[in-house]
């Protein structure tokens, strides 16, 4: 096992990545390379900067860090444009949007366990 697997931000993100699939499935077809495919590539992108950066110096891991932080704030930004398409209903982006402050937050914590 590779020591970025054990944190709980990267299964967090897997899991969060998993759920985005899974939101974007009924979205309609003429969003698969707009919204659907941005939403899809931020989520996936906040674990692979963590794996990436896991493998670099602390000041590169921390660089890494905050690139993934601003996929996770990118997904906000989709999320919110297609809670106004009416893609997402309330419960729907109320849950997508705790998830993406959690893994903010614990992005944070790691930035700060590394100085």
């Amino acid at each position: 096992m590779f020591k970025f697997e054990e944190l709980h931000v990267y299964q967090d993100s897997l899991e969060f990545s998993k759920n985005m699939y899974l939101l974007t499935k009924k979205w309609p077809r003429e969003e698969t390379y707009g919204l659907i495919d941005q939403l899809k590539r931020a989520a996936v992108s906040i674990s692979l900067n963590i794996a990436e950066g896991s493998s670099r110096t602390k000041k590169d891991f921390d660089h890494f860090l905050s690139l993934f932080r601003g996929s996770c704030y990118e997904c906000v930004a989709v999320l919110q444009t297609a809670k106004k398409l009416g893609y997402v209903n309330e419960s729907e982006f109320s849950s997508t949007y705790e998830e993406c402050e959690k893994i903010a937050r614990k992005i944070s914590a790691l930035k700060l366990s590394l100085r």
